[in-house]
């Protein structure tokens, strides 16, 4: 499961059935979507912010590589909300007044019909044009890799590496790196050194987690030069912070 197991603020908006003098049909309640989910969907700041992002992230993606040999350096990129858009599946969820469950995630992947999150195409082809290769790590079982690869692919999307998360792993990525930089990911792909991290969790990049909110700007200083991070209100490894 890609996500922490939680119920969704399902409670739809009940709205007043009281009748005017001049009417008498009662107001027809209408589902709703969470802030959150509203603004993920429908607002111009999120395709502006992951836009951006990319352009960021290839940018500097270029300035890092120049002068390495093509093919012996990588990018590495999250795949839920970093490349595929998983927001239909909360909106369905919502819709029915629903939770988060395994057969539900199972199903929805299975379709293999999730759209591109903004930019992300134009990302891994800049970055293929470029001469680098281009690693997936994704938190998805390895039970449904093949269903991300074939989703990956109807979208255009190259890669040369999709790393799933292993039966029985925690989900942490840090093995997975590893196999790519000594080599040992894939027989057919040499050693490889990452340049850049692209993601929406915080634990998409190397040996960070969620007490780094609490450090000042220079624990940041490698964000926006090598660690490009999209925006993703609506699940995450932040669910377990206590609010303030």
């Amino acid at each position: 499961m890609r996500r922490l197991a939680r119920l969704l603020p399902l409670l739809l908006p009940l709205a007043l059935l009281g009748c005017s003098s001049g009417a008498g049909k009662p107001t027809r309640a209408t589902p709703a979507q969470t802030d959150e989910l509203h603004w993920f969907r429908s607002s111009a700041e999120y395709r502006a912010v992951t836009i951006q992002t990319y352009r960021a992230a290839l940018a500097a993606v270029e300035k890092a590589s120049a002068g390495r040999a093509p093919g012996s350096w990588a990018v590495s990129v999250d795949a839920d909300d970093t490349l595929l858009d998983n927001s239909l599946y909360e909106k369905e969820l919502q819709e029915k007044g629903l939770g988060v469950t395994d057969e539900s995630w199972t199903e929805f992947v299975k379709r293999r019909r999730r759209t591109e999150v903004p930019g992300a195409r134009t990302f891994l082809t800049g970055v293929r044009g470029l001469g680098g290769r281009i690693a997936v790590v994704t938190n998805t079982e390895e039970s449904l890799c093949a269903d991300v690869a074939a989703n990956l692919d109807a979208l255009g999307m190259p890669y040369d590496l999709l790393l799933c998360r292993p039966e029985g792993s925690d989900g942490e990525k840090e093995g997975r790196w590893k196999s790519i930089a000594d080599g040992t990911a894939s027989k057919d792909v040499g050693p490889l050194e990452i340049l850049v991290w692209v993601g929406d969790n915080v634990q998409d990049f190397p040996d960070l987690a969620q007490p780094l909110r609490r450090e000042g700007e220079t624990a940041y200083s490698d964000f926006g030069v090598r660690f490009f991070a999209l925006p993703n209100p609506i699940y995450g490894s932040w669910e377990k912070n206590p609010p303030e």
